[in-house]
């Protein structure tokens, strides 16, 4: 008797998936991912709130101080850290105000290892 794989009117099937290492390994790389999205997504908010807060100070006023001034009100406002009024550099370059800043935030991972994120900006 022949074996069923001699049989030319058998057609064998493959087994196709992911073995269950495979399956953790994917599990591990998305926990990560999540994790480090979890920790980014803050600094990138704050960022962004404290660029609004630089436009908004930029156009609204017209003097040094006052311009300080401005944004340290909308920081109160927004609740952030990272930029006081006084970190601020206001230039101008013609008749246009120009508020630049730039800071450095380390967010710590596990052990000694630390993400470092370099945020720049000025106003529009």
């Amino acid at each position: 008797m022949a074996a069923a794989h001699d049989d030319p009117g058998v057609v064998q099937m493959r087994q196709r998936g992911v073995t269950v290492f495979g399956m953790f390994f994917v599990g591990v790389v998305v926990a990560v991912c999540l994790v480090l999205a979890a920790k980014i997504v803050p600094a990138v908010t704050e960022y962004l709130a404290i660029q609004k807060a630089v436009n908004r100070a930029a156009q609204s006023s017209s003097t040094v101080g006052e311009i300080r001034s401005a944004f340290e009100r909308a920081r109160t406002a927004d609740y952030f850290e990272a930029v006081t009024g006084k970190d601020l550099e206001i230039s101008k370059d013609g008749e246009r105000i120009v508020v630049e800043f730039a800071y450095d935030k380390e967010i710590h991972l596990a052990g000694p290892a630390y993400l470092l994120l370099k945020f720049r900006g000025r106003n529009q």
